[in-house]
């Protein structure tokens, strides 16, 4: 049984950066691919990045040149470095194994607790 779970989130101005971690367990397939998602208030959940164990990422419009997902294989963790944030990155981020083929289609019907990015300004 896959077990995700987020950390990171907090309060941020717009202009500064976070970094959100994802520790998974009991994932479907060794060389898996996972990706972060996000909803914010009175919109629907979407995805924002990609990553392959072994290689290539993948990013939503809304995240490329801010924010880079990226991976421990030691430890199956992902994480998404967010960068120049805007009020707009202000959501309940979660993360998730998807299948591989650079889309955002889950594994799974769970979601982790997720992690809440606020902002402060």
């Amino acid at each position: 049984q896959v077990q995700l779970v987020e950390s990171g989130g907090g309060s941020v101005q717009a202009g500064g950066s976070l970094t959100l971690s994802c520790a998974a367990s009991g994932l479907t397939y060794n060389n898996w691919c996972m990706a972060w998602f996000r909803q914010a208030p009175g919109k629907e959940r979407e995805g924002v990045a990609t990553i392959r164990k072994y290689g290539s990422t993948s990013y939503a419009d809304s995240a490329k040149g801010r924010f880079t997902i990226s991976q421990d294989n030691a430890k199956n963790a992902v994480y998404l470095q967010m960068n120049s944030l805007k009020p707009e990155d202000k959501a309940m981020y979660w993360c998730a194994e998807v299948y591989c083929n650079g889309g955002f289609v889950r594994r799974h019907n769970s979601w982790g607790q997720g992690t809440q990015v606020t902002d402060s300004s």
